[in-house]
């Protein structure tokens, strides 16, 4: 299986990245046989990503940092790059490869100190692959100080360091960054695309792969874990009833309650899971003995992971919430769909009837901006206002009409 089986609609991207990761070969094996390294290359020392949410943008960087540090016998036979079953292609796509470092936003923005290290890394020879690379996952989230270091590498990298940002469009990534890597975007994978992968990849009935594909209007991530996570279709289902509790303006504000309490919810499952394994890591690397009191000086170390871990859990809180406002705004848009009388498919037909119904009793104006009121309230939860606040605001709205 190669490493490129598993990126949904991407396949002129597959091949450009192909391409370039054969000439990465290549200038790696003549610089270590000392001969005279090809002249004409596809290969370049920094890449970005752009693309819609969904599109895969870091599954097709992973894929791409798997081809690059392949180590398949099979080349030496005239194999392409990236086979997927070789050690090193292996490790970085499950994210365990030595010269493989990924940087992602913990809290909503990557700190300077997220990047401190990383960039310290990039100057450095690969330890036991073929390229030091570095993925960036949330290259929007960078914030001046942190895209400053990351200029600084970029503009001036090791002979071999790549770097791979991800970002949602151009416009998210300063202009000196971007002017300096090899732009690719992404479109969004088509719904029977990504129905016959949940099908042929995770064994998913095509009944419910295509229902799945159409709820999450081809989002792969989303698709996969809806269609294979039993909680996380009584959420969307959850979120799907909320049009109908907006009448009044207690059901309104109660609804608001129990959205933000579910994102809350999500986010402390998430820190049980992990929190308490980083905790134990960090003590046993200090020294620390299983219930004993920590070494004299380490108090500041523990107090920053703590700092990390509750800009983790907002950030988690927040993805959560955002997830479900997509879900809203997807409801909204078939309605507007029905009133308009466009024959558009409807992401959820499971839902028809209530969708009918709310189409029958009110207009396409109302409709518009119910779908604002749910957009500005991704702003003001971007912009960290309060999620109870945001919430209950837009609920008021969607109650207005």
């Amino acid at each position: 299986m190669s490493v490129w089986d598993d990126l949904v609609g991407q396949e002129r991207v597959s091949e450009q990245l192909g391409a370039a990761a054969r000439d990465a070969d290549a200038f790696v094996t003549a610089a270590v046989s000392g001969a005279a390294p090809p002249e004409a290359s596809k290969m370049t020392h920094a890449w970005l990503f752009t693309g819609p949410p969904g599109a895969g943008r870091t599954q097709v960087a992973r894929a791409f940092a798997a081809a690059l540090q392949c180590v398949s016998p099979d080349r030496a036979l005239g194999g392409a790059p990236g086979c997927g079953f070789c050690d090193g292609c292996h490790t970085a796509l499950i994210g365990t490869h030595a010269d493989v470092t990924t940087v992602a936003a913990v809290g909503t923005q990557i700190l300077a100190e997220d990047m401190r290290d990383t960039v310290r890394k990039s100057f450095t020879s690969p330890a036991t692959g073929r390229w030091q690379i570095i993925l960036v996952e949330d290259a929007e989230r960078l914030n001046e100080k942190s895209a400053n270091a990351v200029l600084k590498a970029v503009e001036e990298p090791a002979p071999r360091t790549v770097w791979l940002l991800c970002a949602p469009s151009l416009e998210d990534v300063l202009p000196t960054i971007r002017s300096r890597c090899r732009h690719l975007n992404l479109s969004t994978p088509s719904v029977a695309a990504v129905a016959d992968m949940l099908v042929r990849r995770e064994g998913i009935e095509p009944e419910v792969a295509a229902s799945a594909a159409r709820a999450t209007q081809g989002h792969v991530d989303r698709a996969r874990r809806l269609a294979t996570d039993p909680a996380a279709r009584e959420r969307r289902a959850s979120v799907l009833k909320l049009p109908l509790r907006v009448g009044e303006i207690g059901g309104a504000l109660k609804a608001a309650q129990e959205l933000v309490d579910a994102a809350a919810e999500d986010a402390k499952v998430l820190a049980e899971e992990v929190d308490a394994k980083e905790t134990e890591e960090l003590k046993a690397a200090l020294g620390a003995v299983q219930g004993s009191r920590l070494p004299r000086g380490t108090a500041g170390v523990m107090k920053d992971l703590e700092d990390k871990q509750k800009r983790r859990r907002t950030r988690t809180q927040r993805d959560s919430l955002d997830l479900a406002l997509t879900d809203l705004t997807a409801f909204y848009r078939d309605v507007l769909a029905l009133q308009l009388g466009t024959r558009i498919a409807l992401a959820n037909a499971d839902a028809q009837d209530t969708l009918e119904r709310l189409a029958r009793e009110g207009s396409a104006e109302a409709t518009l901006r119910r779908i604002e009121a749910i957009g500005a309230c991704r702003v003001a939860l971007d912009r960290n206002v309060a999620p109870l606040l945001a919430v209950e605001a837009m609920t008021m709205a969607l109650r207005a009409g």
